[in-house]
C-alpha cells in the first residue's frame, strides 16, 4: 500500500503546473507589456474604432484602408477640435484669472506698506530694538535663528526651482519620444484595423475553437466591462464638474466654467480628488481673503461633492460594469492598502478581469483540470 494516493499525487502536480505556467504568463506580461505598449493601444483604439470602419466599409463600399484612414481622420479631428476649444476657453479665462490675481497682489503690497509705516509697527522695532540693547545675549540667539530660517527658506526655494525646471527639461526632451510613440500607436492602429479580419481569421487558425470561444468570451465581457467602467468615470467627473460650475455660478464666482472643469480633471487624482483644488482654496478664502460668507459656500460645496462622490462612485461603477456595490468598494479599499493612491483605479480594473474569467468559466476549468486531467464540464 503506497504512501500517497496516486490520485493526490497527480492532482498535486497539475496544481504546480498550472501555478508555474500562471507564474511564467505574469512575469512574461510585465517584461513585454513596456515593449508592446504601443502597439496594445494601437489593437484598443482599432477596436474602438472599427464599428466606424464598418460602416463605411460595408455601408459605402469603400476600400478597407480608405475606411480606417477616414475614420482615423474623423477621430482624430474630433480629438484635436475638442482640446483645442477647451484649451482657448481655459487661456481665455486664466488671463482674467492672471489680472486678478495680480491686482490682488497689488493691493496686498499696498497694505504692507501702509502696515510697515504704521506707527504701531514702529513702536514694536523701538521696542525690539531696546529689548536687544539691554540683553545682547538674545540678540545673538535671534540672529543665529533667523541664519537658520533664511539658510532652509533658500534650501526650499533652490529644491522647488530645480524641481520645476527638471520638470520642464523632462518634459521638453520626452516630447520627441512621446512624437514617436504617438506615430508608432498610429501606424499600428492603421494596419491591425486594416487586417482586422485577416488577423481574426489567422488567430482562429492557430488555437482550437474552445480556446478561441474562451478568449472571445473574455474579450467582449472586458471591452464591455472596462468600457463601463470609463464610462463611469466620465460620469463621476461630468458630475463634479457639473456640480462644481453650478455651486460656483450660484455663489457668483468668476471663471465658474474653468475652474469647474479643471476641478472635475482633479476628481481623476486618486485619494486627492476634488480637494487638491477646493482644500487650497477654501483656506485662502477664509484666511487671506477673510470672505466668510463665500468660505461658507464652498465649503458646503466641497462636502457635497465628496459625499455625492462616495455614494455614487459604488453605484455608478456597480450598474456600468456590473459589478456589486459592495465588492467594488471592497476592490478600491484593497487596491489602495496594496498600491496606494493607484490602487483606487487597479482594484476595480482586476476584479473586472476576474469577473471576466469567471463568467468564461476560466477558473472552473483550471480546477476541473487539476481534479480530473481534463477541462469537460462536470
Amino acid at each position: 500500500m503506497g504512501i500517497l494516493n496516486p490520485r493526490l499525487v497527480h492532482q498535486i502536480f497539475r496544481g504546480v503546473w498550472v501555478a508555474l505556467i500562471i507564474v511564467i504568463i505574469s512575469l512574461t506580461f510585465y517584461y513585454i507589456t513596456p515593449l508592446v505598449y504601443p502597439f496594445i493601444c494601437g489593437w484598443i483604439l482599432a477596436l474602438l474604432l472599427n464599428p466606424i470602419v464598418n460602416f463605411f466599409h460595408f455601408k459605402f463600399k469603400l476600400p478597407r484602408w480608405l475606411a480606417v484612414t477616414l475614420s482615423m481622420l474623423l477621430f482624430l479631428g474630433a480629438m484635436i477640435t475638442a482640446i483645442t476649444l477647451l484649451v482657448a476657453n481655459i487661456v481665455v479665462e486664466l488671463g482674467s484669472l492672471a489680472d486678478t490675481l495680480q491686482n490682488q497682489i497689488n493691493r496686498w503690497a499696498e497694505q504692507f506698506n501702509v502696515f510697515i509705516n504704521s506707527t504701531t509697527f514702529q513702536n514694536w522695532i523701538e521696542r525690539i530694538n531696546r529689548f536687544f540693547e539691554n540683553n545682547p545675549k538674545y540678540q545673538e540667539t535671534v540672529n543665529n535663528n533667523l541664519s537658520s530660517t533664511a539658510g532652509s527658506i533658500a534650501d526650499i526655494s533652490k529644491f522647488i526651482i530645480s524641481y520645476v525646471f527638471d520638470t520642464l527639461r523632462k518634459l521638453l526632451t520626452s516630447l520627441p519620444n512621446v512624437a514617436t510613440i504617438t506615430i508608432i500607436v498610429m501606424l499600428a492602429t492603421f494596419f491591425i484595423s486594416k487586417d482586422w479580419y485577416l488577423l481574426i481569421k489567422r488567430y482562429k487558425g492557430i488555437f482550437s475553437e474552445t480556446v478561441v470561444k474562451t478568449t472571445q468570451l473574455i474579450r467582449i465581457d472586458l471591452q464591455k466591462a472596462l468600457f463601463g467602467y470609463l464610462k463611469a468615470q466620465l460620469i463621476l467627473v461630468s458630475l463634479t464638474a457639473l456640480t462644481v460650475i453650478i455651486g460656483l455660478l450660484i455663489l457668483r464666482v468668476d471663471y465658474a466654467i474653468t475652474i469647474g472643469l479643471l476641478t472635475g480633471l482633479a476628481d481623476l487624482m486618486p485619494y486627492l480628488g476634488t480637494g487638491a483644488v477646493m482644500v487650497p482654496w477654501i483656506v485662502y478664502v477664509f484666511f487671506a481673503q477673510g470672505n466668510i460668507y463665500l468660505g461658507i459656500g464652498l465649503s458646503v460645496l466641497y462636502g457635497a461633492i465628496v459625499i455625492a462622490r462616495q455614494i455614487m462612485e459604488p453605484k455608478v461603477l456597480a450598474s456600468s460594469v456590473g459589478l456589486d456595490p459592495l465588492a467594488t468598494l471592497i476592490a478600491m479599499f484593497v487596491g489602495l492598502k496594496l498600491f496606494g493612491l493607484l490602487g483606487l483605479i487597479i482594484g476595480p480594473v482586476s476584479l473586472i478581469v476576474l469577473s471576466a474569467f469567471h463568467r468564461a468559466r476560466i477558473f472552473h476549468d483550471i480546477a476541473s483540470y487539476i481534479r480530473k486531467g481534463s477541462i469537460t464540464p462536470e
